[in-house]
């Protein structure tokens, strides 16, 4: 089952990465079916952005620090 938006902005970092690992595993091995693969891509695009957003919240941060 696909991670819904808002359980996914609650998210740290390294458990979005573990979550993306799982839905990689399942859709690689077959474990899930066509509509369920289209589900969890998307739930996948969705962790990546989150990924990349708390990425860039640090980069930031580090930047502010560092001036």
């Amino acid at each position: 089952m696909a991670i819904d938006q808002e359980k996914i902005n609650e998210l740290s970092f390294e458990d979005s990465i573990e979550k993306l690992r799982e839905i990689v595993s399942d859709i690689e091995t077959g474990k899930v079916g066509l509509e369920e693969s289209l589900s969890q891509y998307e739930a996948g695009m969705n962790l990546i952005k989150h990924c990349r957003e708390i990425l860039q919240k640090c980069e930031d941060k580090v930047e502010k620090l560092t001036d």
